[in-house]
């Protein structure tokens, strides 16, 4: 197949290319360099020993783009085009919202336009939201209840349904969507890996970046969490087996039973923060130094509905007398049509938003575990 590979010069998209190429595929590769670089094109080339064709073009941008279907021959599409900073999503929602959603519309349209059927979406655990079940499944209860936290996981789960739709109105419209938990690790010539521009929002690039002297530090954020050594714990799987499950998932564009297939890609097992520091160490041979960092109120290890109830209390009890928030609306208590998860989706975004923004004023500092709190414990440190 000839697959067009959108976001291609990034980390996923970027040891994705190099899969397909092994195992017969070519690629047409479109990224706008705006959390990459060029040079991974070059790097690619020299591991496949063939040429890729590249285009620097902002997916957004539909007339640009439309050259390329204009041009090139595409059987499928893979979308790693979008930007992923959960942190980042959550300061500034606008720029994810009109970037991810925006430039998986335009691809897309010109998918039908030019009669591509196939299309593969690179999606996130991040859709589950909090308080998922482990092992998480692809059908979870999470799912129907939408507690998703950030906007960056809208953003992906807004894109899902909207290839669910496409699917189920022209049934010759092939959809897979592939939800990755926590990618590590690079292609073994070392030619490319994670390298984002600025400052690393993952954990093991930030971890590169203090062992060669470009960071100072890396803080790790708590040690008391219920874990074997007191750290957070994630689901890691090496980027080359990443890849290589999407070359695997090209074969559901055969299968003619259903034309909507959804799957994790994770390994099953967990992986703390000192754990990952501590492989880096033996691995590379070089000491990374690391600080435990504390906060002046942790909430962590507790049940969601205690921690919204207990963070609904405090920001009313600092903003009783402003009337800047409707609490009674929040806890429920205005009678609406409104259903329980609904509800809940409005009080974990609202609180998210709320002490994102206010945090220092009332005093609310929160760190806990990514299926238990917010998702903002980095930027509450």
């Amino acid at each position: 197949m000839r697959i067009f590979v959108p976001g291609g010069a990034g980390y996923i998209g970027s040891h994705t290319i190099v899969e397909l190429y092994n195992s017969g595929h070519t690629v047409v590769c479109a990224d706008n360099l705006s959390n990459s670089k060029k040079g991974v094109i070059k790097n690619i080339e020299k591991i496949v020993k063939k040429s890729v064709p590249f285009y620097k073009v902002d997916c957004c941008d539909k007339n640009k783009l439309k050259k390329v279907f204009e041009k090139e021959r595409i059987d499928a599409v893979i979308m790693f085009q979008g930007y992923k900073a959960v942190g980042e999503s959550v300061k500034l929602p606008i720029k994810y919202y009109r970037n991810n959603i925006d430039s998986a519309l335009t691809i897309l349209e010109l998918m039908d336009e030019y009669k591509v059927k196939n299309v593969m979406f690179s999606s996130s655990a991040t859709v589950y939201g909090m308080n998922s079940k482990s092992p998480i499944k692809e059908t979870s209860e999470a799912l129907r209840l939408n507690e998703i936290t950030n906007p960056y996981g809208e953003t992906k789960a807004m894109i899902e349904k909207i290839l669910m739709d496409k699917a189920n109105a022209d049934n010759s419209f092939n959809s897979v969507i592939l939800r990755y938990f926590n990618p590590v690790g690079a292609h073994e010539s070392g030619l490319i890996g994670e390298d984002p521009n600025g400052i690393p929002n993952n954990l093991m690039p930030y971890i590169a970046k203090v062992a060669t002297g470009k960071l100072e530090k890396l803080s790790v954020f708590g040690n008391d969490y219920k874990t074997k050594d007191g750290t957070g714990v994630r689901d890691y799987i090496h980027v080359v087996d990443l890849a290589k499950g999407h070359v695997a998932a090209l074969k559901c564009f055969e299968n003619k039973k259903t034309n909507i297939h959804v799957y994790n890609l994770g390994i099953g097992k967990g992986t703390s923060v000192l754990e990952l520091v501590k492989a880096y160490e033996k691995a590379n041979n070089k000491k990374v130094k690391y600080v435990i960092t504390k906060t002046k109120t942790v909430v962590r290890n507790m049940d969601k509905d205690k921690i919204i109830d207990e963070t609904l209390a405090k920001i009313e009890q600092q903003e009783k007398k402003k009337q800047v928030i409707d609490t009674d609306k929040l806890k429920g208590r205005h009678k609406s049509d409104e259903d329980k998860a609904e509800t809940r989706r409005v009080k974990n975004r609202y609180i998210a938003e709320y002490v994102q923004t206010n945090y220092k004023r009332i005093g609310l500092y929160l760190t806990a575990p990514e299926k238990t709190a917010l998702h903002i414990q980095a930027e509450l440190s």
